[in-house]
């Protein structure tokens, strides 16, 4: 495995688990648990983040010349027709998802205790975020395997 994919993969994950973190502290909130909420949010911020510029630092180094060719040329194409290319136009939003999330957490932190559907809002978006990301290791995963199927297509 490519030491690249292996920290876009750890470092989305972890940013998931993060705002998994955020939803479990906004579902009682409090003063303790809106402080949680928001270290939590940055963490996955920065995490994401980081998985966002390693994991296009990998495309445009390795996968773009080497990989997606492979792929395409494979017994499993659509691997890169149809996932990579959703893969790539969802992740672009999870970044600038988490800024928000973790923006509101900062500056409306009176809403979460006086508004019920301001905080499931944030709620939803917290969600929404952790699916996103699971979504994308599972495409990533469909993506190694379209990989792996051509490269035993070629040896074959």
């Amino acid at each position: 495995m490519h030491i690249l994919i292996a920290l876009h993969a750890a470092l989305g994950e972890i940013g998931a688990l993060a705002f998994g973190w955020v939803f479990v502290e906004l579902l009682n909130p409090n003063e303790t648990r809106l402080r949680r909420a928001r270290i939590a949010a940055l963490i996955g911020v920065l995490f994401l983040l980081a998985a966002w510029f390693f994991g296009g630092f990998y495309y445009v180094t390795e996968y773009g010349a080497a990989v997606k060719p492979l792929i395409k040329s494979g017994p499993v194409a659509w691997a890169h027709g149809i996932v990579t290319e959703t893969k790539e136009h969802v992740f672009l939003f999870l970044p600038f998802l988490a800024i928000l999330a973790w923006g509101l957490l900062g500056r409306y932190t009176n809403e979460f205790m006086q508004n019920r559907s301001f905080r499931i809002a944030v709620l939803l978006l917290a969600g929404l975020i952790v699916i996103m990301a699971f979504a994308m290791a599972g495409m990533g995963f469909i993506i190694s395997s379209g990989f792996r199927a051509a490269l035993e297509a070629k040896l074959l």
